[in-house]
């Protein structure tokens, strides 16, 4: 099971969305597809797969495929307010930022050392890691939650 990242993410553990900025940061280019997925609809797929007994090896979910334009917007029409865009720079900044932690912060006996989100992110961003092709259809019963109804749960 291949899925994009976890939408949960957005609201607290990846800083991508800060709400209290108002601007959703990035690194490269703002129109770069992202998926994005909960984990409540990769569970319920991946579910509806085990029990399929025709379904393929691999298979690839997206709750919503939205760049960074479109996390913006979503977090506007969430929150009611107008956020921004933050271009930090290019994605070889945070690549350089990621090789300055891992010197500063070497791994150690934790499971996600600090930068573990910050490769993640670094990862999406370049665009390698964009699912393709989607078998969200694959299950039509499932009702994929969109990136702007998980950022409107924010507390």
């Amino acid at each position: 099971m291949l899925n994009g990242m976890f939408t949960d993410l957005l609201t607290g553990q990846a800083p991508v969305v800060l709400f209290g900025l108002k601007r959703v940061m990035y690194y490269g280019r703002a129109d770069q597809p992202l998926d994005f997925t909960t984990t409540a609809n990769t569970a319920e797929f991946t579910a509806a797969a085990a029990l399929d007994p025709t379904a393929p090896r691999y298979l690839r979910v997206a709750g919503e495929v939205a760049s960074v334009r479109g996390l913006q917007q979503a977090a506007s029409q969430a929150t009611g307010q107008p956020f921004k865009l933050l271009r930090v720079g290019p994605v070889s900044v945070l690549g350089g930022l990621i090789k300055a932690t891992k010197t500063l912060m070497p791994t150690s006996n934790e499971v996600f050392p600090p930068w573990q989100g910050m490769q993640y992110l670094h990862n999406m961003f370049t665009g390698l890691p964009k699912l393709t092709p989607l078998d969200n259809a694959r299950y039509p019963d499932i009702r994929w939650t969109s990136v702007r109804e998980v950022l409107a749960t924010r507390k």
